[in-house]
């Protein structure tokens, strides 16, 4: 397992560096001079071309690519250009509130989906069936930000339950967090929970027609038995996977949520750096999400072989 592990670990290496190159060609590939922007369009050109060389800008692509990368080996992810803030402690920050808002909505996506799935496969082509992967499609026919906006308009607007935009930390009031988060999050877990009852349904029925489930039921076992007792960890495996990419996935596009609840996280973080043409935050922001993506999948990839279709539930 530890080699596996390292092995991982090595070949992720390529990934983070392709990443990278590519993140800081892109970036500045945007159009905008972060120099003007910070500057205003009254800026002389001596003015300009000072503060281009005090952030380094007027030299070649190469030269700052490696100026940056050899920062980054010693932990150093630069100095925000619109806030003069260090970056890492800016992603940091940020990341803790899209980690509470990520994490949460899976984690009861999976608790609610995962049962469903089991239950709408076990009883195929009945009527619990057809609503469980009607519900699924229909969710998963929402686009994210429509689906914030309803729950806004809804539970904000004419109810009045709930808050509709802002954020309180944990720190400051731990019950009004929890406020301010239910709406983010009903918002992921209404449109990840179709994903995962599709996929649980689909590793169900896949399993229900292996041979040893036959055996356990020719045994005389019941159905419940079967299905929580030796059916759950062999369907889970390929749901299990699912869940990583979901959570990378989220981690990197929970900026449409963001956006329109006004929270203050790491996808904000993003969208904002790319209007102010900030690069260092763009970049850092980048890298960081592509590692975080790295590390939940090689979680995935150790916890996988518990759920190994060959090991057959005692």
């Amino acid at each position: 397992m530890l080699r596996f592990a390292l092995t991982r670990i090595v070949m992720a290496i390529p990934t983070l560096i392709i990443v990278a190159v590519a993140g800081f060609v892109i970036v500045r590939m945007i159009p905008g001079d972060p120099a003007a922007m910070m500057l205003g369009d009254a800026a002389d050109a001596a003015a300009l071309e000072a503060l281009r060389e005090r952030l380094g800008l007027n030299q070649s692509i190469a030269t700052q690519f490696f100026i940056w990368a050899g920062n980054i080996l010693q932990g150093d992810f630069g100095v925000s250009i619109a806030n003069k803030e260090p970056v890492l402690g800016l992603i940091l920050d940020r990341f803790s509130t899209s980690a509470t808002i990520v994490f949460t909505a899976v984690v009861l996506a999976t608790l609610v989906a995962v049962p469903l799935g089991m239950i709408a496969a076990w009883k195929q082509n009945s009527l619990t069936d057809f609503t469980v992967v009607s519900c699924a499609t229909l969710l998963l026919s929402i686009p994210t930000f429509w689906m914030g906006l309803l729950l806004i308009l809804g539970f904000g607007m004419k109810l009045g339950w709930l808050p509709v935009v802002g954020y309180v930390s944990f720190s400051e009031s731990p019950k009004a967090a929890l406020i301010y988060l239910i709406l983010p999050v009903m918002t992921l877990f209404l449109h990840e929970i179709g994903v995962i009852m599709r996929m649980a349904r689909a590793s169900t029925l896949e399993v229900l027609n292996l041979e040893y489930i036959m055996h356990a039921r020719a045994k005389g076992l019941s159905e419940g038995t079967v299905m929580w007792r030796h059916a759950f960890r062999n369907a889970f495996g390929p749901t299990w996977t699912l869940l990583g990419l979901i959570l990378g996935n989220l981690l990197a596009g929970v900026a449409v949520v963001e956006t329109v609840f006004t929270i203050p996280g790491l996808g904000r973080l993003l969208v904002n750096a790319i209007f102010a043409r900030d690069y260092p935050v763009i970049q850092g922001c980048l890298l960081f999400i592509a590692g975080i993506y790295v590390v939940v999948n090689l979680i995935v990839d150790l916890v996988y072989p518990y759920f190994d279709p060959k090991v057959t539930a005692q």
